[in-house]
């Protein structure tokens, strides 16, 4: 068992990577894994917050450490891309790329902007 923070109760750590792989609602990563959450916070990022969660988990090699070990940097981990969204608004983050390319802050590249339909659509060629 681990706690995941002074006021979570204990949490089964076995296996729980594959525990993790197999979830597939945030709510059931918050559950798992006993962080708090607010669900207003949740319902408007949630999609934010998993893919904050998995871009931090990629950057952590587990390779060799026990599960409590594990656990308890997921859930850190969890807190850490939770408390992300928290208190600000996911387009000041930009996880997702069709975010990132389409900054208000950074200047259109001149001829990118708008792209006329009859550029890509070809007239049927029969065969």
């Amino acid at each position: 068992m681990c706690l995941c923070s002074a006021d979570s109760s204990p949490i089964d750590v076995k296996d729980i990577l594959n525990r993790l792989k197999g979830l597939s609602a945030a709510e059931e990563f918050f559950e798992l894994l006993g962080v708090p959450y607010d669900p207003k916070v949740l319902d408007v990022s949630r999609l934010h917050i998993m893919k904050r969660m998995g871009q931090y988990l990629a950057a952590e090699d587990f390779s060799d450490l026990p599960d409590q070990v594990i656990a308890a940097r997921a859930c850190a981990i969890l807190e850490r891309a939770y408390g992300d969204f928290a208190t600000s608004a996911p387009l000041k983050h930009r996880v997702f790329k069709v975010l990132k390319d389409h900054d208000p802050d950074r200047a259109v590249t001149p001829g990118r902007a708008f792209v006329p339909l009859e550029s890509f659509l070809m007239p049927f060629e029969k065969e």
